[in-house]
């Protein structure tokens, strides 16, 4: 089951029913509309097997930048929680590490959900020490793989603000630390009002990559089949 505005719309209505009869005490049975989400244990009802996908291997060449994408990307989420085309992501990243001159190698991360390790696990594969973490929700980090989870070299956590133009910037970076340039952080344009209008949906297609974890495969090579 792919993550529909109907879906949002459902989950939203029964967490606000819920509030209110918390606060107000229960409604009648007769008198409650609000769709049932009884019985639903997983967002998505099939989970894809990447047991047949080669292994993610430690990369050797110093030119390359490992880009380490979310479970769920580009098969059960296939937009950012804006909107924009995740094909479209990973080709700006991509086309911004290659405009740096350095190379670009995607791998899948199934083992976290959490973009920091995921950066962080790509930054270890790759040859450079030099990795880009993308959940599919569009939330982005930049990480060296000799550093904390935690203390990355560039994070962009406002998704629903990034454009296609950020996401190329971020491989141009990612691209010239490899190089050792002295690098100017990409620009974080900040809405307080996006977390709020976007917190649910930012919940449940959370929700739904975590869901699709496969910690004994780890991580698999991927081409954003």
């Amino acid at each position: 089951m792919q993550i529909s505005e109907d879906l949002i719309r459902q989950i939203t209505n029964a967490v606000v029913s819920q509030m209110s009869q918390n606060g107000q005490g229960a409604s009648s049975s007769g008198s409650n509309r609000t769709p049932s989400m009884a019985g639903r244990s997983r967002i998505n009802e099939e989970k894809t097997s990447y047991k047949d996908y080669p292994r993610a291997r430690k990369g050797t060449d110093p030119k390359e930048v490992v880009i380490g994408v979310g479970a769920a990307f580009q098969k059960e989420i296939t937009k950012t929680i804006s909107g924009i085309p995740l094909d479209d992501v990973l080709r700006n990243v991509k086309a911004g590490i290659e405009e740096e001159g350095m190379i670009p190698r995607v791998v899948k991360i199934l083992d976290t959900s959490d973009v920091c390790f995921m950066a962080l696990e790509a930054a270890k594969l790759s040859g450079s020490g030099i990795g880009v973490g993308i959940q599919s929700k569009g939330t982005t980090v930049i990480h060296q793989r000799d550093l904390y989870p935690l203390s990355n070299l560039e994070l962009f956590p406002q998704a629903p603000l990034m454009t296609l133009e950020t996401y190329r910037q971020i491989g141009q970076n990612a691209a010239k630390y490899v190089k050792g340039e002295q690098v100017v952080p990409v620009p974080c344009t900040n809405d307080p009002m996006s977390r709020p209008r976007y917190q649910v949906k930012a919940a449940l297609m959370h929700i739904a990559e975590t869901e699709q974890l496969d910690p004994e495969v780890g991580a698999v090579e991927w081409e954003g089949k």
